[in-house]
């Protein structure tokens, strides 16, 4: 079922969407056939990419991660991008709502979930963990998130496509408030001194 959906999401979004919506599946379902299988993609990528593989800075030599610290990043990783989604879904509830929707919580969360779908598959090129790369293939995955979530939101929340476009745009706009606050919390941890280790 996993791999129908994620076919479907790049060879026929809307009709694919369709089909989630139709599906309705529970929480556990979503979370467990879909978000913990595709989400361990980048985490495990990144763990290989930066304890084998390494960066360069310049012409030295490439720089990796100690097993331990890659190890740690990895976790914190994976439990960001499912907790993540189950925000994202539960804020979708929520705003649902507030646009006099009426959808559960099953379906908020189907809707958060396969839209990240891009962003656990494009994770795979962590594996070789060079700034430009992971640049390059991601904001074609950024954007594609983008276009899921505006094809989504009419037909999962079954709202007139200017409605969608209002509702999507608020739901975006939230995303992009968390991956900043993410990133600060990042940053914060760091100046705290849970910096990653270095081998070399």
């Amino acid at each position: 079922m996993v791999l129908n959906h994620v076919l479907g999401l790049f060879t026929n979004p809307r009709a694919e969407w369709q089909r989630i919506r139709d599906t309705e599946c529970t929480v556990s379902q979503c979370i467990m056939g879909h978000v913990l299988i595709l989400a361990a993609i980048p985490p495990i990528a990144g763990y290989i990419g930066t304890t084998q593989v390494g960066w360069t800075i310049g012409a030295g030599d490439p720089v990796k991660l100690s097993n331990t610290s890659a190890g740690m990043i990895a976790i914190a990783y994976f439990l960001a991008m499912v907790i993540g989604v189950m925000v994202m879904g539960r804020m979708i509830a929520w705003m649902a709502e507030t646009y006099d929707v009426k959808v559960g919580f099953n379906r908020a969360l189907a809707l958060a979930a396969y839209t990240a779908t891009p962003i656990f598959l494009v994770g795979i090129f962590q594996l070789y963990p060079a700034l430009w790369l992971n640049f390059l293939v991601g904001l074609p995955a950024l954007a594609y998130v983008v276009f899921l979530l505006y094809m989504g939101v009419p037909v999962m929340m079954e709202i007139p496509a200017e409605r969608g476009f209002l509702m999507s745009s608020a739901i975006l706009a939230v995303g992009l408030v968390g991956l900043v606050s993410l990133l600060a919390a990042t940053a914060i941890l760091w100046g705290l001194g849970f910096a990653p280790a270095f081998t070399n």
